[in-house]
């Protein structure tokens, strides 16, 4: 989702993702620490069927290969295609 007005970012698994991780990349940016950080992330997916597309734009920003769990669900809000959760920590 767009973070200016909340709506769905259209297009492919790709494109949602790329949103997806870039939002992420705000909020660890706010919060003083960033991908590099991260130790945990589960990936939902609308389909297992766009792993490899997802795969690709995920490992562009996770490249220190944090623990992940990646799962197909029903459904997931609003239409979307992917989301993703971090779990990330903070240096003093």
């Amino acid at each position: 989702m767009r973070p200016e007005d909340g709506s769905v970012v259209e297009g492919d698994i790709k494109a949602q993702a790329e949103q997806a991780i870039k939002n992420l990349g705000e909020l660890f940016k706010a919060a003083g620490t960033d991908f590099t950080k991260v130790i945990k992330t589960t990936c939902f997916l609308a389909d297992m069927s766009y792993f490899s597309a997802f795969n690709a734009v995920y490992a562009k920003y996770f490249t220190e290969k944090p623990d992940r769990t990646c799962v197909a669900v029903k459904q997931l809000q609003l239409g979307v295609l992917c989301e993703v959760e971090a779990i990330a920590y903070l240096e003093d």
